[in-house]
């Protein structure tokens, strides 16, 4: 990264022509905002008429957060196939079997090209966790449509995912209300 890119200021100009592709998208690190960030880009998405997935992989199957909520008023997929928190299971074999049978639902989706923007909502964790191949990840997101976008939320994003893709993005915590004893709150946190 430039020195200009770290401090926020714009790269040189490209030269030559500039190509329109399908970018594949990571949001990571420890801070918040990866959902929110991805949930985000989905509202634009929508906004431009493009047709929206976002499939959740920690979340359980009946998760009625603010964003099921929005997303059903608006019209836009959501499936969740999570048993919740990973860090809370009580069998992590259970936890694992749900993100390898929700990953074939996301192949089948993505290679559809149904869709103009599949979000993989925690997506990191299973592969953090080697239940998933980072390989195999990356060799259906080269196979996918060629203008689909992919946006990939999580902590721990596998180095060789960061490399493959188009852009990323770090969060990091700079302060936190939950480090001062405060709860999280509906409409902020979910």
């Amino acid at each position: 990264m430039s020195t200009e890119e770290a401090s926020g200021e714009s790269p040189q100009s490209i030269s030559g022509p500039r190509t329109n592709k399908g970018l594949v998208i990571v949001n990571t690190g420890d801070g918040k905002g990866k959902t929110t960030a991805a949930m985000g880009t989905a509202l634009r998405a929508w906004g431009r008429g493009l047709k929206v997935i976002m499939l959740q992989f920690i979340k359980h199957s009946t998760a009625n957060f603010g964003e099921q909520r929005a997303a059903k008023t608006m019209g836009v997929e959501m499936r969740a196939m999570g048993d919740g928190f990973t860090w809370r299971s009580q069998d992590l074999e259970r936890t694992a079997e749900l993100a390898l049978v929700h990953w074939e639902d996301c192949k089948k989706v993505i290679a559809s090209g149904e869709y103009d923007l599949v979000v993989l909502d925690e997506f990191t964790y299973p592969l953090h966790y080697g239940w998933i191949p980072v390989e195999e990840v990356i060799e259906v997101l080269k196979n996918r449509p060629p203008m689909q976008h992919v946006i990939i939320t999580g902590r721990h994003a596998p180095e060789a995912l960061v490399e493959y893709a188009d852009l990323v993005t770090e969060m990091r915590v700079v302060k936190h209300p939950y480090e001062q004893g405060i709860k999280a709150q509906p409409g902020i946190e979910f």
